[in-house]
């Protein structure tokens, strides 16, 4: 394998290596374009200060989580063995591309704890590893789709929180990546540096998919890992049939729910676990999604549990609430963001900020709103929904136009001014990791 060496050129405020480029247009944009080795290689190579400040955040959280430090070692070791052979579960042009992100990230500061290649390998596999964790911080997404009838525009628009909270840099660092690799459907994706998956992202021919934790089943070493899943199927798929079909075949390493939509209307929510078919749920009606099973693993005791212990019912409660009370062709973009941002609970409409029954709980990593017509994303700025949501032009998606200007923006929630922010930060908690004072 060859992997290329770019230099980092400066012009106009955008960073460039090779084909990519990256620029600070109120989110942290990013292109990447050509073979795997050139998106790995570009992708080091542009944001290799990005990838150390985060995971330096992980490891000093880490730290914090569990201060003994044998046991911390004991758990590298355990994982390590367990997870072995996660990389055979990935397809051929991930491991090549990682392979050149590890390259390119040479000199690797933390290469003493685990060697490069197989630490970034390891971490694509995180999402994974830590749904096998009953009390993962990964339990709080909520989501929504609204076909072209429930729109003043005809348009499709999807939306969806992602709640992880694992460190605050995974909030004010987020990336949205544009990438254009060879002989695939180019793509948005909205994560942190570092991280070559989807989460929460929309193609260019306006299929958007976003994952949401779920529990059922036992776990299991092998298959796919998640996020490189949806990559898969976003940069392959023209419709929600397709990404569907994509998503039946590949082998998965622990439950989740995929939510699926497209510039069509056709929304569909598929329901995945180890060593079971796909259930599929399609519908071209307003839908909201949150994290608990309801298809075969409905009464799987994992999933019984979720829905006694978290927040998943009272979401969905409240999700389905908003979305009755939309008037017929009532759905916009500026619509959707507050239904993202509202702060009631569902048998409590005006519970206190910050309560996490609520779709903003102010506990997210990012939040998303994609009009699938217009091919456009809205992506928070952060803080969590407060903050502004920026817009991230079609053009720079489908055409990879890299001539920006000043982005059009979605004001920030009031919260954000009126002082209430703080009190329903303190109120919610987290994250998880906290940052080292």
């Amino acid at each position: 394998m060859t992997v290329p060496k770019y230099l980092v050129a400066v012009e106009a405020n955008v960073q460039r290596a090779g084909k990519g480029w990256a620029a600070k247009r109120g989110v942290q944009l990013v292109h990447l374009e050509g073979t795997p080795e050139e998106i790995g290689a570009q992708h080091a190579t542009l944001l290799r200060e990005r990838m150390i400040a985060d995971e330096q955040e992980l490891w000093d959280g880490f730290a914090n989580v569990v201060p003994f430090w044998p046991a911390r070692a004991l758990m590298f070791d355990l994982g390590r063995v367990r997870y072995l052979d996660v990389a055979a579960g990935m397809p051929e042009a991930r491991r090549r591309e990682l392979a050149a992100q590890a390259a390119t990230f040479q000199p690797d500061p933390f290469a003493s704890k685990i060697p490069t290649y197989q630490r970034m390998v390891t971490l694509h596999a995180l999402y994974d590893i830590a749904l096998g964790f009953e009390k993962s911080p990964l339990l709080g997404c909520t989501a929504f789709g609204l076909p072209p009838g429930d729109t003043e525009d005809g348009h499709t628009i999807f939306a969806r929180v992602f709640d992880f909270e694992a460190t605050e840099i995974h909030d004010d660092g987020k990336v949205v990546f544009l990438v254009h690799e060879d002989g695939k459907i180019p793509f948005a994706s909205v994560a942190w540096p570092g991280l070559a998956g989807v989460l929460t992202g929309m193609n260019a021919e306006g299929v958007a998919m976003a994952v949401h934790g779920g529990r059922a089943r036992e776990p299991v070493t092998k298959g796919m890992p998640t996020v490189l899943s949806l990559r898969e199927a976003l940069s392959s798929a023209r419709d929600t049939p397709e990404a569907i079909e994509v998503l039946r075949k590949q082998p998965v390493m622990v439950s989740h729910i995929v939510f699926v939509a497209d510039a069509q209307g056709r929304l569909a929510r598929v329901e995945r676990a180890p060593g079971v078919d796909a259930f599929v749920k399609e519908t071209r009606e307003r839908v909201g999604v949150t994290n608990h099973f309801e298809g075969p693993l409905a009464e799987d005791p994992r999933n019984v549990e979720v829905k006694n212990r978290t927040t998943t019912v009272p979401r969905k409660k409240r999700i389905d609430q908003v979305l009755a009370e939309l008037p017929a062709k009532g759905g916009s973009v500026p619509r959707a963001i507050a239904m993202l941002r509202d702060h009631g609970c569902a048998d409590e409409p005006s519970c206190a900020l910050g309560d996490r029954r609520a779709i903003d709980a102010l506990i997210a990593t990012h939040g998303v709103v994609a009009d699938l017509t217009t091919k456009t994303l809205w992506v928070s700025e952060g803080p969590h929904l407060s903050g502004r949501f920026v817009k991230v032009d079609p053009t720079l998606l489908v055409q990879g136009n890299d001539a920006l200007g000043e982005p059009e923006t979605f004001p920030a929630d009031p919260v954000l001014r009126d002082g209430r922010y703080a009190e329903g930060r303190k109120r919610a908690g987290g994250p998880l990791m906290k940052r080292k004072q």
